[in-house]
């Protein structure tokens, strides 16, 4: 089974994501967030980068299915 390889992504601004998953040559972002605080804003340098990534928020109601 290939888990591909997983990654933290922080820019000297410290604009962050939480992990990043690349496999079969796409990236995955999600940001984990317990308590949802207003809007998750996608950082700007993670879209310029890597444009053709998706970006994911993981929170309580919806954990189990990150997990499984």
């Amino acid at each position: 089974m290939d888990y591909g390889s997983h990654y933290f992504w922080r820019t000297h601004n410290r604009q962050e994501i939480d992990w990043i998953e690349e496999k079969d040559g796409s990236l995955k972002a999600y940001e984990f967030k317990w308590a949802m605080q207003g809007n998750v804003k996608i950082p700007q340098a993670w879209m310029k980068g890597y444009p053709d990534a998706t970006f994911n928020i993981v929170d309580r109601l919806n954990y189990m299915d990150f997990i499984v």
